[in-house]
């Protein structure tokens, strides 16, 4: 048996309990990891909620990290002891739960395992966004929003590491600093600013059109977003913070000078065990090595999960949310 968050049905953060829950030993081709830390994302409220349907009960949680307990009879890669994150795997707000070994990657030496656990879903999110989605290039300038959250700081590192402007957006003063601090060139309180008036301050503060628009807000931002964007420029809408966005007219990319936009999901960017080990080996090697910073914005215990997905909803912290069993 294990202690695990489930979800008990779709439904607000009140379905969520803490149950026992059995766990077999791991499969043949699977590993059992004693977690050490959980990731708390949007994707577990979409799930949650039934955005994303998922047949209940079930246990939340998508990446964490921690130690094998167990391998499977198949498993050459990893051993009882090995220290080990993943990304990807519903079930991971527990004591113990089993994964795929093809979905283990291993933690660097001197990486802390919370740090780990928090990286892995928001850093290969970035990842991807910055060298795949939009290869960005020294010269250009970007639009983050959301810059003090998760994905945003790392956003604004990578970005600024390949030598491009970032004009960052957030919502209090406070949340501005930390962009700033990691390297973004504009900030923007976006609560003083709405509809055109956000797209034409961001056009004033860049001195032109960005070449892309990182959003993972979503309802409230995209369409300042669009409106941000020089001609042939992308608009990448990657979340949902403030709720999924309307049906998009596709003759308003006509008029906003022959735009793209897409809406990217991680799992077409890990789409095999090299690519998963290249984005995760980056990340984790640079937070390992000092390039790139991380933080950790809260912690709760298990039994506390709703206050945890009451702090992510509301974007009331900065940095990356963890559970810790």
């Amino acid at each position: 048996m294990t202690r695990a968050l489930v979800v008990t049905r779709p439904g607000d953060r009140s379905v969520l309990e803490v149950q026992d829950v059995s766990i077999p030993p791991p499969a043949a081709t699977g590993v059992q990891v004693r977690v050490a830390a959980a990731g708390v994302n949007f994707i577990d409220v979409y799930k949650r909620q039934g955005v994303y349907p998922v047949p209940t009960p079930f246990t939340l949680g998508e990446e964490g990290a921690g130690v094998v307990e167990a391998v499977g009879a198949g498993v050459a890669d990893f051993a009882v002891g090995d220290r080990v994150a993943w990304a990807g795997s519903i079930g991971s707000a527990a004591e113990l739960v089993n994964i795929p070994a093809s979905a283990a990657v291993p933690v660097p030496d001197g990486l802390q395992l919370d740090v780990a656990a928090a990286a892995m879903l928001q850093g290969m999110t970035a990842h991807y966004l910055v060298n795949s989605t939009w290869p960005v290039q020294p010269g250009q300038i970007a639009l983050v929003h959301a810059a003090a959250g998760g994905v945003g700081q790392l956003l604004v590192q990578l970005i600024t590491g390949k030598g491009a402007a970032v004009v960052a957006t957030a919502g209090s003063d406070e949340k501005l600093q930390i962009a700033a601090d990691l390297g973004a060139t504009h900030t923007i309180n976006y609560r003083e600013f709405s509809g055109d008036a956000l797209a034409e301050r961001v056009r004033e503060l860049a001195g032109r059109g960005v070449d892309v628009a990182y959003d993972g807000v979503g309802k409230a931002t995209f369409d300042a977003s669009l409106k941000s964007l020089r001609p042939r420029g992308m608009g990448v809408l990657f979340g949902g913070a403030s709720g999924q966005v309307e049906p998009l007219d596709l003759q308003v990319l006509n008029r906003l000078g022959s735009l793209f936009v897409t809406r990217p999901t991680i799992g077409s960017y890990l789409l095999d065990r090299d690519e998963l080990l290249w984005r995760s080996g980056d990340i984790l090697g640079q937070l390992a090595d000092g390039s790139l910073t991380l933080e950790i914005g809260a912690r709760f215990p298990l039994d506390d999960a709703a206050s945890a997905y009451e702090a992510l909803e509301g974007r009331a912290t900065t940095g990356k949310v963890l559970l810790i069993p």
